[in-house]
Formats: C-alpha cells, structure tokens, sequence
C-alpha cells in the first residue's frame, strides 16, 4: 500500500510522502513552507480561491448538548471550591483533573471522535488500526514491541488540536489511504489512535498508554484468545474504566486461529469476564460496551467493525458521554468524603443539653439561690424585730465579710478546675453531637470550629458570673462589697459598682411601719413598768404589761407574716436571676461554640448540594 501523509492544516492533499536516505520521513512540508516564504518576500501576495481538492481545514468548536453534563461540571465546580478549605489536595486532585480535561476537551472540536486502539503485546491491534485506515500505517511484525509512540490517523481535517492535546508528533500523524475506507461518509470526523502496548516491558510506553486513555472519547480494546483473560488488563484497565462502559469496545481478534465454535466459547467467557468485572455489555439496544470477535488479518468482521464505529462517530455524543463518564468516577471517588450513613446536624436536644451544662458550669443554679437568699435578707431587714437586727450585727462584727464571702475564701483551687472542665465537657459533647454522621473531613472541621470558638469561653462564663455574683465566681477579681463588707449578691456589677438592691414590693412600707409600733409599743409599755416600780407614776401593772406582751409578742408576729409572704416573690427572683444568667451563658456559648458549628454545618449542607447535583444525571448509576 502507499505509504500515508502527515495530517496538517496546510497538507490537504494525498500526496505521498517519501523517505529520505538519512531515514527522516519528508511530505514536501518544509519545501512548500519555504517556497511560500520566498514568494511572499519577492512578490505582494495574490488572493487564491481554495481548489475543489484542496478545502480550507474546517475547525468546529465544541458544543456541549442541553443535557445534564454543563450542570454537573458547573456543580463538581463549585463542590472544589467550596472544599479547597476543608479537604486536602489529594483529596481533590482527580475532581481538578476532570475539570480541566473537560475545558480542554471542550475548546477542541466536537467534529471528531477520538478513539485509542490498545492492547497488549501481539494482540494484533495495529494489524486491527491498518486494516479500519486501509492502509498499513503502524508497523506490524514480530519484533515486540513493535509501537513504540501513538499513531493517528484521522478521517477528516482539524484534528490538529486534538492531536496536540494527545502529544501526537506531527510525523506520526496520517491519513487513510484513498480507497473505501477513506470516503465512508460515516467515519468522516474519526480520529483514530494506536498505542503502545499497554502491557510493554518498557515503562516509558506503559506511561504514554495511560496519558492517552485519560484523554481520548473512545478506547477499542484488542484482545486475543490467548491473553484475553489477562489480570493485568482486567485490574489495572478494565475494571477501574467500568464506568466508561458507553465509550468501550472489547474486540476478540484473531479468530481465524480459533476451530470451530471456539471463538463463541471465548467470546462467551469474554463477557463474563467483563460482568464480572462490572462492565455492563450494551446488548438487545441496553447501553453499553461493545463485544464483538473478528479476525484483522483476514479482514472477518472488520467491516461490522467499521460500521459500528460508523454510527458511533456519527452520533457526536461520545465526548460527551466520556466527560459524564469521568464525572461519575469523579463524584465516586469523592462519596466516602461527602457521604456518610447518618444525618447530619445538630438538633434542639443537643442545643438544650450544651446549655444546661453551660449554666451548671457557670452555676446559675446557685446564683438563683443566692438571689434568693439575698431578697430574704432584705425583706428580713426591713421587716425584723430591732432586737433580733442587732444580735446578727454582734454575731457578724468580728468576721471578715459575709458568710458568702468566707465560703468563697474557703473555696479549694479544685472547684474552678471543676467548672473549666465542665465548659470543656459541654464544648466536646456539643461537638460530638454536632459532628455524628458527618463525613470524616467534615467532622474534623466541625470539631475544630467547636474549640476554636471555646478558647476563652471559660473566663468568659465567669465574668457573667461575677457579674450575676454567684457563689464561687470571681476568683480573679471583679468582687464587690457592700458598706458593711457583706458580699453584693445577685446584681453585683464589676470594676466596684454597688449592686442592684431586689425591687421592694409595695407592703413592705406597711410592714415596717407595723414592726416600728410594736417596737413602740414595747418601749412604751417598759417605761411605763418602769416608771412604775421607782414610784414615778401609779402603781398599775396589768396595763403596760399587756402593751409590753403586744409589742413583744407582735413584732415576731409581723416578721413571721413578712417572712410567709416574702417567699413566693423571693423565689421568683432567684428563679429570674438564674434564668438571666443563664441566657447569658447561653447567649456567650451560641456566639463562640454553636454559630460556627452551625456554619461549618451550613457549608457541608452547602458542598454536599453541589454533590447531589454532581450524582444527580448519573450515567454509570454511582
């Protein structure tokens, strides 16, 4: 046959090339190039009319179909972006790869269909690449391995882009041979490439074999009856591009070595083979792979061959279906950090126990309490007996402060350990409870917003206790004394302030004005009892002793009735103090430790969207 030429966007022509004495391969390229230099120095250039056989090369760039492919790229798009922080580049790598390939792909013609012919060594798939291009383009022979570089032939021009993505070298690039095969209108837009053997002793054509694969629409398969069973090519190969089943064709060549029925036997354990290896065989109109048998040395079943790939080229989707192929193995390798078996989030539940740690550690129990306490002393104040004011003031004169305050000083150092590792309790529960059935990555980052957030916390809660003056807090300063050194309870203000004295209700005037005349009433009555045993008034002592038994017996009497009915509004306000204190270390934790759990959360909803789009027009049914 004759010998092919290089396909270039200048060369139109089947002019045969020929090969010079040093062995370069020479298509006149070079001259022409140089004769056209010439001419354009000597002469101004005159407009040519391109001839019938000579068609300017036509060059279409790719469209993408309405389908669901631009979405899924969009979508895998922004599920990187949103990621990068999160997950490791390793992780993203494949994803990135994808995405790049498919911008390449897509700024290249969508004219053409670029399927790799590969096999292993002597499977006879160069004969198979000579006998679809009519022509003996690729070399053949028992020397092993006979292809060293890929070859292309293409069917039709402005496949030089594609070429260049493939790393083609221009001297390897052909054309088929004038004849049947290359006016099929329906190979017309083919770009057809042999590779190296895949199974080749050198490693420098193993590594331009699966350069190639990653980059081409199609891939034939060659196998023979006797490695077709491989490991090799079912581990490394077949199995891995399960998902490109679509844009896969497994060909049993050499049949004519086969007796009898046995190249249906092998054919049939061939696609077992393939099942087993989760390549789905497109049969009775099913999408799938193509399996076929043929033998390229005598040419049977090679016409089927062209014919299928006939209509495949014909179809122009195969570029299209490689990329939603390469999506899917994508999106497959990203699942285990996108999915996980439970459901994410953190619900009311958590969020109420993270509070109700928050507000034991900061004790907002015992601030209730004191406030309590404190609204008791008051009204215990104001409404008192004078007599029993004033043995608590000489029970209370020698101490250093409040009681309170003595119980703090006596406080072991323990106690604040206790509440910083009840806040760190409540953080890592919190985040736990947050992080439950997330994808590992994503737990990692919800945890860590969680202690990034809770740095501080501690210190944090307890100048709202020192502030709400609770019992234990405000070791590191921020107390407050009253005038008489007591300590300023529930309201304490810090930097000194004094405190917010509990609202009196409005009987409280009526009661102290009660207990004043029953301490009248015995003053009165003790003079009177007085004035009587010196003789300065008459003798008479059932009167002033009956106003004295008044004024003792009725003061008690008052305090009691004060006492009785201080204790519902007593309670309510430490019960308002400790609700106030614990909104407060609520509101602390929900500002420091929940937001950013909930955004990191957000962003997981947010990537795992995306994700969901990216799985949503599956092709492979990952």
């Amino acid at each position: 046959m004759a010998a092919m030429t290089a396909v270039t966007d200048e060369d139109q022509g089947n002019d045969s090339g020929t090969r010079k004495a040093d062995g370069r391969w020479d298509d006149g390229l070079i001259a022409r190039r140089a004769a056209a230099a010439a001419t354009r120095g000597t002469a101004e250039p005159v407009p040519r009319a391109p001839a019938d056989d000579d068609p300017a090369p036509q060059v279409e760039a790719y469209a993408p179909a309405d389908g669901p492919l631009p979405t899924r790229l969009d979508a895998l798009r922004e599920l990187v972006g949103l990621s990068r922080a999160r997950l490791d580049r390793d992780t993203l790598a494949e994803a990135g790869r994808v995405l790049d390939e498919a911008a390449a792909r897509q700024r290249l013609s969508s004219r053409h269909t670029v399927i790799a012919v590969a096999g292993a060594t002597g499977s006879g798939k160069s004969t198979l690449f000579n006998a679809l291009a009519g022509a003996t383009i690729s070399d053949t022979g028992l020397r092993r391995p006979t292809t060293s570089q890929p070859i292309a032939c293409s069917w039709t021009d402005g496949a030089a882009g594609l070429l260049d993505r493939l790393a083609v070298p221009g001297r390897l690039r052909r054309r088929p041979h004038p004849g049947p095969a290359a006016s099929d209108e329906a190979l017309q837009g083919l770009v057809l490439v042999d590779l190296p053997d895949h199974d080749s002793a050198a490693t420098e054509h193993r590594a331009q074999v699966d350069r190639v694969l990653a980059l081409v629409d199609a891939v034939i398969w060659v196998v023979d009856p006797e490695k077709y069973a491989d490991a090799a090519l079912h581990e490394r190969y077949l199995r891995p591009l399960a998902g490109h089943a679509e844009v896969t064709f497994v060909v049993l060549n050499q049949t004519d070595r086969l007796p009898g029925e046995a190249a249906d036997l092998v054919l049939d354990d061939l696609r077992r083979l393939l099942d087993e290896d989760g390549i789905a065989v497109g049969e009775h109109g099913e999408p799938g792979a193509t399996v076929m048998s043929l033998s390229a040395l005598t040419g049977d079943g090679v016409p089927e061959l062209r014919e299928l790939l006939g209509r495949f080229v014909q179809d122009r989707t195969a570029a299209t279906r490689r990329l939603s192929a390469d999506v899917d193995a994508a999106a497959a390798r990203l699942r285990p950090v996108y999915v996980a078996g439970g459901r994410a989030g953190l619900g009311e539940r958590a969020r109420d126990a993270f509070t109700d740690r928050l507000a034991e550690a900061v004790g907002a129990a015992a601030a209730g309490q004191a406030a309590e306490r404190e609204w008791r002393r008051n009204a215990s104040r104001a409404c008192g007996t004078p007599w029993l004011r004033l043995w608590r003031w000489y029970e209370n004169r020698g101490l250093p402060g409040s009681l309170d305050r003595m119980g703090q000083a006596l406080t072991p150092p323990e106690e604040e350990l206790t509440a910083r590792q009840r806040v760190e309790q409540a953080v890592r529960t919190v985040a736990d409870d947050a992080a439950e059935g997330l994808p590992g990555p994503w737990a990692q980052a919800v945890r860590e917003a969680a202690f990034t957030g809770a740095e501080g916390l501690p210190e944090a809660l307890d100048d709202l206790a020192v502030r709400a003056g609770a019992p234990g807090a405000g070791k590191r300063g921020g107390e407050t004394e009253t005038e008489t050194g007591r300590d300023t309870g529930a309201g304490a203000q810090p930097g000194g302030a004094r405190p917010a004295k509990p609202p009196r209700p409005k009987w409280w005037p009526v009661a102290v004005l009660a207990q004043a005349s029953m301490t009248l009433l015995q003053i009165f009555g003790g003079l009177w009892l007085v004035g009587q045993i010196v003789g300065v008034l008459e003798p008479g002592l059932v009167t002033p002793a009956l106003i004295m038994l008044a004024g003792v017996v009725g003061g008690p009497l008052v305090e009691w009735a004060c006492a009785a009915a201080i204790r519902g509004p007593a309670r309510r306000y430490g019960q308002d103090a400790e609700r106030r204190l614990r909104e407060a270390a609520a509101g602390c934790g929900r500002a420091r430790v929940l937001d950013p759990v909930a955004a990191e959360l957000a962003r997981y909803r947010e990537v795992r969207e995306r994700y969901v789009t990216v799985t949503k027009f599956s092709t492979t049914g990952r």
